[in-house]
């Protein structure tokens, strides 16, 4: 599974690249040089100061000292011909180096529990939303998701596809918001369709279970006088029966699925119920639509983080136009939309992201 995630910087808790590890000690390096071939009315050691404070970003509080103990030496001892500071000079640059130190110790404590933080973070997001194995039974999966909220790698978008007695099921949902306020209601939908696919015959009594558990989550905000506003959420679910070369689909006001098949795309025509949360969802107002597929056919389900992303002039992403010459890329389908939807966008979309395409085996 394809996640949107921002990648811990050298700033941000990741040990720091080479070049920076590098930098300091070739800065020495040019500055001796530099200075022992200059007329010597020209003095270039005071640039050794700056050392220490560039070495804090790159080490640890004991090779700051490091690089500080030789700045000191090669700017006090003038026989070394490379800096003759005294008194109040050799003081200011003994304290600046002494507070990079400082720094490079406080620095280092900084991404050691900005690690340990993360680490926390990740598994528990992971926990929420785990990455979708490449078959179920008998159905192929992959699935993109990105987040619209940076460092984070679950949003309001959700999807799962799970194995039951009933045959192979498949959720595509969207719910109100996003970011870090919307994980809470994903965790509920997910928890609630990954009962419905053990315990419920029909795909709309599936429905209905979600429906439920957004409406009790509802009465508990209300209960305890929140100030979030009614959730609600729109899905899709798709039923793989078993033994069947078909799928059944039912919408609860998603956006439609679209059939690849070859290079023919098309929008499977579902009667779209109500969404989740309202109430209204259940087996007297849900539609469940029967579509026969054919070897090598894909099926294409998507969030309207993709479908409602635009461009510079305000164009909204063309998805079923752009799939038939996407579909060859040897990426993979999933990773060819979304670097085409960064490229269309230039820098990605705003919202939520996520795709998942399913199929049978060809045989």
């Amino acid at each position: 599974m394809r996640r949107r995630r921002e990648e811990p910087g050298w700033l941000h808790g990741k040990p720091p690249p080479r070049w920076a590890r590098l930098a300091p000690a070739v800065a020495l390096v040019v500055l001796v040089l530099a200075q022992a071939t200059t007329p010597g009315d020209i003095e270039l050691g005071y640039f050794l100061a700056g050392l220490p404070p560039v070495a804090a970003f790159a080490y640890g509080a004991a090779g700051t000292a490091v690089f500080a103990g030789i700045v000191l030496v090669l700017l006090g001892v003038s026989s070394l011909g490379v800096g003759h500071a005294q008194g109040a000079d050799l003081a200011t640059v003994a304290v600046v180096a002494l507070l990079s130190v400082v720094i490079a110790w406080v620095r280092r404590r900084r991404d050691a529990q900005l690690v340990s933080v993360r680490t926390v973070a990740e598994a528990a997001q992971l926990a929420v939303l785990p990455p979708v194995p490449e078959q179920v039974g008998p159905v192929r999966c992959a699935g993109l998701y990105r987040a619209a909220q940076r460092g984070t790698l679950v949003g309001g978008d959700l999807y799962d596809v799970r194995a039951g007695p009933y045959g192979v099921r498949a959720l595509v949902g969207d719910v109100q918001g996003h970011g870090l306020a919307a994980v809470g209601t994903v965790a509920a939908l997910l928890g609630a369709f990954r009962e419905g696919v053990l315990d419920d015959p029909e795909l709309a009594a599936v429905a209905a279970r979600l429906d439920r558990r957004l409406l009790a989550d509802n009465a508990s905000s209300e209960e305890g006088a929140s100030e979030q506003p009614e959730l609600f959420a729109t899905a899709l679910l798709l039923e793989f029966p078993p033994g069947l070369d078909l799928v059944r689909i039912l919408s609860c006001g998603h956006p439609p699925a679209l059939l690849l098949r070859g290079s023919a795309v098309s929008e499977l025509a579902v009667v779209p119920g109500p969404p989740l949360g309202l109430g209204l969802a259940g087996p007297d107002l849900a539609v469940v639509a029967d579509v026969r597929l054919l070897p090598g056919d894909r099926l294409v389900a998507h969030t309207d983080g993709v479908t409602e992303a635009r461009d510079a002039a305000g164009e909204f992403y063309p998805l079923a136009a752009r799939l038939p010459a996407l579909e060859r890329d040897p990426a993979g389908l999933v990773e060819a939309v979304w670097q085409d939807l960064l490229k269309f966008t230039a820098g990605g979309p705003g919202d939520d992201v996520a795709l998942l395409v399913l199929s049978l085996p060809e045989s």
